[in-house]
């Protein structure tokens, strides 16, 4: 049978997924990209891009554990509704704080605080749900195509934040993200998704140790994500480009917006690419090059003084990371039966959030203290030592190998082994 990259979108209820999906991506990256962009306007202080990061980690470290028992408990469509509300409303806050002129710093933590502590049950649910939007055939296309969707989304949404401020200023920025939140609760509803398989856990200790336990016994899912876990802590550049747009490369809020979407249209590119081409089979060695190539990346566009290159440099950083995303959630996702899926997807959340702010918080403290340019740099470095170091001690995710029947209880006989 020849191979249809398009066929989980063929179905009407995976196609209403994926376009909310969409919408709430782009929405997402466009609020994250208008509020950095704001504080440091405010403040001019790389110190206070670190303070964002720490509040968007901070509610993860307690919620994002129970958010995923939550969503093998509940309803998952409804949680993804109920929480999606929140970003709205913290936007329409912002946008008539703006207008009135009186946006402050701590009223922008506290919001991003309360968006993330929302995101905190949203993200397992939304990929738990995933499995009961699409048939099981359709299953494995529907992850890539997903992760494509994201990808466009997180292209389009730092643009779109550059485009409003340049042309109306942040407050724009905060009304559209508010009305395109708004509309993803309206495509989600829309959703008709199937029962959850097996057993329903209620909320508790016992069940979120369950889905602990489940991770852990499996050393190439695990290493997967302590690999991506510490070479974006270390090497993501993310919190600093407010920096490099507006004091080392001088291209203003245009020029950010551009800089900033120029990461998840190389993860688009590589996203399209992984849906046209074969499957990679050898992923442990593949996911090691990869994070390698974002650690080289990171320190080229530490370097760089010109626009068009870091721009380059940026997009072939996100190419690199897609791989790892790619493959990291293509082996959560078969790997893990249904009624556990909210739970180890609250693992993986738990590791990309992590990764995500603390690698915020880490280039914001480092940058204060010394610069912008050594923290990307030595951060790109610090990427290149995690993967020396991964690959000598962990040599079952080095060898780890996709076999080509896959089925939706184990991906490999190694990740039924651990």
């Amino acid at each position: 049978m020849s191979h249809d990259p398009l066929a989980a979108l063929r179905q009407p209820n995976f196609a209403a997924y994926a376009a909310a999906r969409l919408v709430s991506a782009v929405a997402m990256t466009m609020l994250n990209a208008t509020i950095l962009y704001h504080v440091y306007q405010l403040t001019g202080s790389a110190y206070q891009l670190a303070f964002i990061g720490l509040a968007r980690f901070l509610p993860s470290l307690g919620l994002t554990l129970v958010g995923g028992a939550v969503a093998d408990a509940r309803n998952r469509k409804v949680i993804v509704m109920v929480t999606l509300v929140v970003p709205a409303l913290a936007s329409a806050s912002l946008f008539a704080a703006t207008a009135g002129d009186a946006v402050t710093s701590p009223l922008i933590y506290a919001l991003v605080l309360a968006v993330a502590v929302a995101a905190s049950f949203e993200a397992p649910a939304r990929q738990a749900l995933l499995p009961q939007v699409v048939t099981p055939e359709a299953f494995p296309n529907a992850i890539v195509v997903s992760s494509t969707i994201q990808s466009l989304g997180f292209v389009t949404g730092p643009a779109a934040a550059g485009l409003c401020i340049a042309v109306s200023g942040v407050g724009a920025a905060y009304a559209v993200h508010a009305a395109l939140v708004l509309a993803a609760v309206g495509i989600t509803a829309l959703l008709r998704p199937r029962p959850v398989q097996g057993p329903r856990r209620a909320v508790s200790l016992a069940a979120i140790r369950e889905g602990l336990e489940f991770v852990f016994r499996r050393q190439p899912l695990i290493g997967a994500m302590t690999l991506d876990m510490f070479a974006v802590i270390f090497g993501g550049a993310q919190a600093l480009l407010p920096i490099y747009a507006t004091d080392i490369l001088q291209v203003g809020g245009l020029g950010y917006g551009i800089l900033s979407a120029s990461l998840e249209a190389g993860a688009l590119l590589m996203s399209l690419l992984l849906i046209i081409l074969p499957p990679v089979r050898q992923a442990g060695r593949a996911l090691l090059v990869a994070v390698a190539l974002f650690g080289l990346g990171t320190i080229v566009f530490g370097l760089s003084r010109n626009f068009y290159l870091s721009v380059a440099v940026y997009a072939c950083i996100g190419m690199a990371d897609q791989v790892s995303v790619v493959l990291r959630q293509t082996i959560i996702q078969l790997a893990t039966p249904d009624e556990l899926r909210g739970r180890v997807s609250s693992v993986n959340m738990l590791f990309i959030g992590a990764s995500n702010q603390l690698g915020a918080v880490e280039s914001g403290l480092v940058a204060g203290l010394t610069s912008a340019t050594f923290a990307v740099v030595s951060g790109g470095a610090g990427t290149l030592a995690v993967v020396a170091f991964v690959a000598a001690r962990l040599p079952g995710l080095r060898r780890y190998r996709i076999e080509p029947e896959v089925r939706g209880e184990a991906v490999t006989s190694q990740a039924a082994a651990g």
